[in-house]
């Protein structure tokens, strides 16, 4: 068992470029201040990285329903959401620091400042942000992309889409993939301007994602509603193949694989 225990841990200080003794010391200290995240279906599926069944390389991760994330809650600062059930005892956020374009991000819904939603961060306050001609525009530039797939099948809920892969260049010069219907149905949007103290995410499956393009359920997300920037994935299991009391089965439904994989 611990051969078992030294092995992920070696695997998880791979991943995340842990060199050294202090180095694994900050981490630790920092993991405890996370928490973990499992995925609901209805937002789970295909919103972040490659749309492929295997994995390219172990930064470019897909989430999957079943995975448990590590997400840190220091990285912006404290509200009432970074307390379990978010009693009422911060009226603003504390110590707060600016989330990055790019990042992957842990918020609650304004709709009902409940429910957790994890997207990418498109849109700073005061960013005009705008689909034309199914491109993305941050201010009036055109986000560049370019297509990585001729074609890809890739799980929307419960049906099998097929899609194009794209790789997006975000102004501060990162870089993710994100997927499109082939037939490219969202086309064109009104201007959405990002009110002060709020952001815009994007699902990376834009044809499959509700966020903030959708502004009676999501739309523009105030800083308080920030749980945590993810991380990365610390467990997972299919379902589908077993729960997790079914140990009989955990050679199976079990993704020992995707144990450790950080979110980019």
């Amino acid at each position: 068992l611990w051969k078992v225990i030294y092995k992920l841990m070696q695997r998880l200080h791979l991943h995340l470029g842990v060199k050294n003794l202090n180095e694994s010391i900050n981490f630790y200290k920092n993991l405890f201040k996370s928490e973990p995240t499992k995925l609901k279906e209805d937002y789970a599926q295909w919103i972040l990285e490659d749309p492929k069944i295997n994995f390219a390389i172990s930064t470019r991760v897909k989430l999957l329903v079943g995975d448990r994330l590590f997400v840190t809650k220091y990285s912006y600062g404290y509200s009432k959401h970074s307390f379990p059930f978010s009693p009422p005892i911060l009226n603003k956020r504390v110590m707060f620091s600016e989330p990055k374009r790019g990042d992957v991000v842990v918020f609650k819904t304004p709709a009902d400042n409940r429910t957790d939603y994890i997207k990418r961060l498109i849109g700073l306050p005061g960013d005009k942000i705008q689909f034309i001609d199914t491109n993305l525009y941050i201010n009036s530039s055109e986000i560049l992309k370019s297509r990585t797939s001729v074609s890809d099948k890739i799980f929307c809920g419960n049906r099998t889409i097929d899609v194009f892969t794209f790789e997006e260049k975000l102004p501060n010069n990162k870089i993710h993939k994100t997927v499109y219907l082939k037939d490219f149905p969202f086309n064109n949007s009104d201007p959405f301007i990002v009110p002060e103290d709020h952001y815009f995410f994007l699902g990376d499956n834009r044809d499959c994602s509700k966020d903030s393009r959708f502004l009676s359920s999501v739309g523009y997300v105030h800083k308080d509603n920030l749980v945590g920037k993810a991380q990365f994935i610390f467990f997972s299991s299919d379902k589908t193949i077993g729960s997790f009391f079914a140990f009989w089965k955990w050679h199976k439904s079990i993704r020992f694989n995707r144990f450790f994989k950080k979110i980019i």
